[in-house]
């Protein structure tokens, strides 16, 4: 007598049927024991809390920009990479980025000028926000699937990064805005205050005003009641500067920096926030006011050279202060956006030749883009559109 076999599962249990065939199709011989289910050590029930497995698909592989040899050239230094989606351990956060930032220390970084001991291949990118999409157990007492929040940590270019709940902020909506507030503004707003001492009617000179980080500087210095000078390269900048309080925009293509400055302002200027170097460094130290206070924040013209800065031991000045003050730097900001008393100027690029900076391969035109000094504001990378209820990750 032949029998066949079919092992089927109910409510948990395993049960073997046997059958013998008939004319009729099969007649059941016998029920076997009840077999209990093997069961995990994890309870794939929960996964959909752990993981955006229901709302959309998760793709095995992503790619991120690694630096893969030394150089204060981006485009040698990085290349895009493929690697499968990392998985969070019990304290941290898988993050699908939506916006990442372009800062001028991405080719100090790239250039291994910030930690000599640090060797490539490793990842590229400080700043990024989006949604998380899986966490670990011990991060979902605070965050759960689908929580907007941003982030400033290595390895931000890439299409998903792994990052402690810890160190990450929850913000209301996945807006560049709030990137801006990452590292450019939180730079000026502990610089201005730590350092800068600024008191009601002194005068404020920022040199790439519209920058990044200028933007900022030029407004906390307007809001502690300082009269604001502010360097930039075209009409269009020096309108945006007039904006967001900026008292005397300097156009230095058309107008010379040191005679200006020597002319309207003869007894010196009280501070200045300096992320240039070069001349306009050398102007800017010429005409400090006794007492006169220089914050260096960045020696822009110089990274993309072979010496960049002169070297420093341990730690560059916005690492140093950012480590202490930063907490409370981004909730005061974060509190004025809301009001409305904050400018975060945003460039994707859609004013760029080959338009908008979308996909994580465009960091690099970005990268170009902010060092010919094209942008107005924080240059920013949209990596992927917003997911609707059924689209890929």
């Amino acid at each position: 007598m032949s029998t066949s076999r079919l092992l089927s599962l109910r409510s948990g249990t395993a049960v073997l049927r046997l059958f013998r065939p008939t004319r009729g199709g099969k007649e059941a011989l016998s029920v076997g024991p009840r077999v209990p289910a093997r069961r995990y050590i994890i309870d794939m029930s929960y996964s959909s809390h752990f993981m955006d497995y229901k709302r959309t698909a998760m793709p095995s592989a992503m790619k991120k920009l690694v630096v893969t040899q030394l150089s204060p050239h981006f485009r040698e230094a990085v290349r895009v990479q493929t690697v499968p989606v990392p998985t969070p351990g019990n304290e941290e956060l898988l993050i699908r980025n939506r916006f990442v930032g372009i800062n001028a220390s991405d080719i100090n970084y790239s250039a291994g000028r910030y930690d000599p001991t640090v060797k490539p291949p490793f990842d590229a990118g400080f700043e990024g926000i989006g949604e998380v999409v899986g966490l670990g157990l011990g991060a979902s007492s605070d965050y759960t699937i689908g929580d907007t929040v941003a982030y400033f940590r290595n390895g931000a270019f890439a299409e998903y990064t792994i990052a402690p709940a810890k160190e990450c902020i929850r913000v209301p909506l996945v807006k560049p805005e709030f990137l801006t507030l990452l590292v450019s503004g939180a730079t000026a707003y502990i610089a201005l205050k730590r350092l800068g001492d600024l008191t009601k009617g002194e005068t404020v000179l920022v040199t790439a005003a519209a920058g990044g980080t200028g933007q900022f500087a030029v407004q906390f210095a307007k809001q502690a009641g300082c009269h604001v000078i502010g360097t930039c390269s075209t009409n269009e900048k020096a309108g945006f500067l007039k904006s967001i309080g900026c008292d005397r925009p300097i156009n230095y293509k058309e107008e010379n920096l040191g005679e200006t400055l020597r002319k309207e302002y003869p007894k010196g200027i009280d501070v200045v926030y300096e992320s240039i170097g070069g001349s306009i460094l050398d102007v800017a130290v010429n005409c400090l006011a006794q007492k006169g206070r220089l914050i260096v924040i960045g020696f822009i013209s110089g990274y993309q050279s072979a010496s960049g800065i002169p070297a420093f031991k341990g730690a560059t000045l916005p690492v140093k202060l950012l480590q202490n003050d930063y907490g409370e730097a981004m909730g005061k900001m974060m509190r004025m956006l809301a009001k409305g008393e904050l400018a975060c100027e945003v460039d994707c690029g859609d004013m760029a030749e080959e338009g908008r900076f979308s996909g994580l391969e465009s960091v690099f035109r970005a990268v170009d883009y902010m060092y010919a000094g094209k942008n107005l504001g924080k240059v920013v990378v949209e990596v992927a559109p917003a997911a609707q209820g059924n689209s890929k990750l």
